[in-house]
């Protein structure tokens, strides 16, 4: 039950974490320190995007579900797991690297806009 429950808060903060990424400008124009690791979110986004690679907390989120029963973990990406899930629609990689990309750009012209 421990595993679920940690599994659980782990894709609360991971939910957490994409929300900042969406609309951390908002808050980072006004705190230089939160533009940096934003912006750092951001980058790191990208990165785990182009090489194919996925985010570590979906890997501990896995880790945590196999620990407590194995048939409940899935394979892949968080992103397109739990959209999917959402929204019904199958989001290839390539949508979802576009959008973060989109993502990017939106979010350098909010903070460029406000300096």
């Amino acid at each position: 039950m421990l595993y679920k429950v940690a599994a659980d808060v782990i894709v609360l903060i991971h939910f957490l974490w994409i929300i900042f990424l969406l609309f951390g400008a908002i808050w980072g124009v006004r705190s230089r320190t939160v533009k940096i690791i934003h912006l750092a979110g951001l980058f790191f986004a990208i990165l785990i995007h182009v090489s194919g690679w996925y985010c570590p907390l979906t890997y501990l989120e896995f880790w945590l579900r196999s620990r407590h029963n194995p048939s409940t973990a899935y394979t892949g990406s968080f992103i397109i797991y739990y959209v999917e899930r959402l929204v019904y629609l199958e989001i290839s990689r390539t949508g979802v690297l576009l959008a973060t990309i989109g993502l990017v750009i939106f979010n350098f012209w909010l903070y460029l806009r406000n300096k």
